[in-house]
């Protein structure tokens, strides 16, 4: 047990201080970089850097369901979400760096949050557990994340296309991420919860793009 505590304390650690690995390569990476006036690096930084902030509380959901999931198979399955996440993780810091933005000064806040957040679902019962996941058929977690990449997409200046190719394709495996948890059973969340995550979302996307 203390092993296991250990583990996951240095993934906490390394999730807001170390660099994030990927193995795909960094989408549009071969891309040259579009000509952006200063308001248009400032807000396309921004835009990153609440993603980030998203990637952030997505690492630590998932580790916080994790640790209390029962089933095997949805571990692995929030495993491997966390996997995808971490490579988000990568993308945002990397795209964030060529546009001379910064990370979220809370982002020790976001994850805190977001860990308390999956270890609670945890414990209330695996299927609850996915409906974190999923929602009626689509992501309540995924379907929320893939209205906002899908709304930054949409803000993004048309030229950026560095930008937008690192977006589009976070947000084709956030929907594959609904459809797996759609699989192993996921359960519908009550109202009040599906209300209470999207208020919290809107609270962090709205501080994060300033702080």
């Amino acid at each position: 047990m203390l092993d296991r505590l250990i583990t996951e304390f240095d993934r906490a650690l390394r999730t807001l201080a170390a660099p994030a690995r990927t193995t795909r390569p960094l989408p549009g990476a071969e891309l040259p970089e579009a000509e952006l006036d200063e308001a248009q690096r400032r807000q396309v930084g921004a835009l990153m850097r609440v993603n980030h902030v998203g990637e952030i509380c997505a690492q630590a959901l998932y580790q916080g369901q994790a640790l209390t999931c029962r089933d095997p198979s949805a571990r692995d399955a929030l495993r491997h979400a966390a996997v995808e996440e971490t490579e988000h993780l990568n993308w945002t810091a990397s795209r964030m760096s060529e546009l001379g933005s910064r990370p979220s000064l809370l982002n020790p806040l976001w994850y805190g949050g977001a860990l308390a957040i999956g270890v609670t679902a945890g414990i209330v019962g695996d299927r609850w557990n996915l409906g974190f996941l999923v929602e009626s058929g689509s992501a309540e977690t995924e379907k929320q994340v893939e209205a906002h990449l899908q709304s930054h997409l949409d803000r993004l200046p048309p030229a950026d296309q560095k930008s937008w190719r690192i977006l589009e394709q976070m947000r084709q495996d956030e929907r594959e991420h609904a459809h797996t948890a759609e699989r192993l059973g996921a359960a519908e969340l009550p109202a009040p919860v599906r209300l209470a995550m999207r208020a919290a979302s809107r609270v962090m996307t709205g501080v994060a793009y300033y702080i």
